[in-house]
This record gives structure tokens, sequence and C-alpha cells, in this order.
């Protein structure tokens, strides 16, 4: 186990690494830390750059959960190591490095790392973002769905301790992120999927560094 301690940093590194901010810059010139609702993730830059950015953000933003945690399962890793670099790769994206520890909410870094670890219960858990999204058309509301649901499938469904707990607290962590999501929902100020926004569009407050 000691041998393959070093995924660990590695996997908040690679983590750490913000695609959205880089891809929004690259594209459009737009620091999506600024305008929209200052999330760096794929759904800000969605309504902030296009669908295409979104979507190559949402891609990058998966694999950078995917990549470190099947690395360590291909070296042979235990259970509880493999939980804990997901874990890593996962809070790189929430607190990293490369940006003064303000990150962004994870959904799609987590879904990278269930990917890697159960491709079939991941799929599961992606069903039920996606008939959220697609009745209610808001994000936010599906990543709470999700991430209330994804615990239980994962018990139900697999059962490893480590994993469980993993998924217990991935989830976690995304409720907590989405607490300003729950004010602007119960307000009716929440944007809706498809809706393109700018910084200007959202009162001050909303505009969230993380």
């Amino acid at each position: 186990m000691s041998d393959s301690l070093w995924l660990i940093p590695l996997g908040y590194l690679v983590g750490s690494v913000p695609f959205g901010l880089v891809i929004a810059r690259a594209v459009a010139g737009v620091d999506v830390r600024k305008t929209g609702s200052g999330n760096i993730g794929a759904t800000n830059v969605l309504r902030v750059v296009g669908s295409k950015a979104g979507a190559l953000t949402l891609a990058l933003d998966a694999l950078k959960g995917w990549a470190p945690v099947a690395l360590g399962q291909l070296l042979g890793a235990p259970e509880l190591l493999v939980a804990t670099i997901g874990l890593a790769a996962f809070l790189g994206h929430l607190y990293p490095l490369f940006l003064g520890f303000r990150g962004g909410k994870g959904v799609a870094t987590a879904l990278g790392v269930l990917v890697a670890l159960f491709a079939k219960i991941a799929l599961l858990i992606v069903g039920v973002w996606l008939v959220t999204a697609a009745l209610f058309r808001y994000s936010s509301l599906a990543a709470l769905v999700t991430a209330v649901a994804a615990p239980f499938l994962v018990w139900g469904l697999d059962g490893r301790l480590p994993y469980v707990g993993l998924t217990v607290m991935i989830c976690g962590f995304i409720l907590a992120r989405h607490r300003e999501n729950v004010s602007r929902l119960i307000a009716g100020h929440e944007g809706k999927i498809g809706k393109k926004l700018h910084g200007a569009d959202l009162p001050r407050h909303d505009r969230l560094a993380s």
C-alpha cells in the first residue's frame, strides 16, 4: 500500500486543474469566476461561453476524477487507498491549489470517480440526473437529487464499505456546495438549463467564487 501513496497527492493535483477557467479564457477571453454564477464548472461555462465549451469542460472535469482512480486500480492499490485517491481528486476540484483553494462544486469530477469505480452504477446515477434535469430544467436541482440518491444506489448495488463511505462524503460536499442554489431555487432566481447568462444578469451576491 505504501508504494502507491504517491497517488493521493497526484490525484489532488490532477483534480486541481481548472479546466473550465482555462477553456473559457481560451475560447472567449472570459474569466468565468467573474461572470454568470462565478463557478468554474461546466454549467457556468455552458451559460457564459456556449455548449461546445461547456461539453468540453464537463468531459475534462470528469476525466480528472476518473484518471487517478483508474490508475490506482491498474496498479493494484487496495480499495481504501483507491477511495482515498478518488476523494483527493474530488477535493482538488473543490479546493484547487492553482486557484487559492477556491474551486467548483465537483459534480462532474465526482461522476468521473464513480465511473472509474463502477461504471454501471454510475450510469444509473447519471440517469437520475438526466431525468430530474429533463423534468425541471435546473442543473442544480438535478445535482441535489442525484447527491441524495447516489449513496443509496452504491450501498444497495455494490456495498463495499470504502466506496460507500467515499460516495457519502462526496455527496455531502456536493450538497453543502449547493446551499446557495437551494436559496435561489426557493426564491425562483435560479437559472435554467439552456439559458445563457452573464454576470450582469445575476445579483452581485449570487456571483459565487466557488
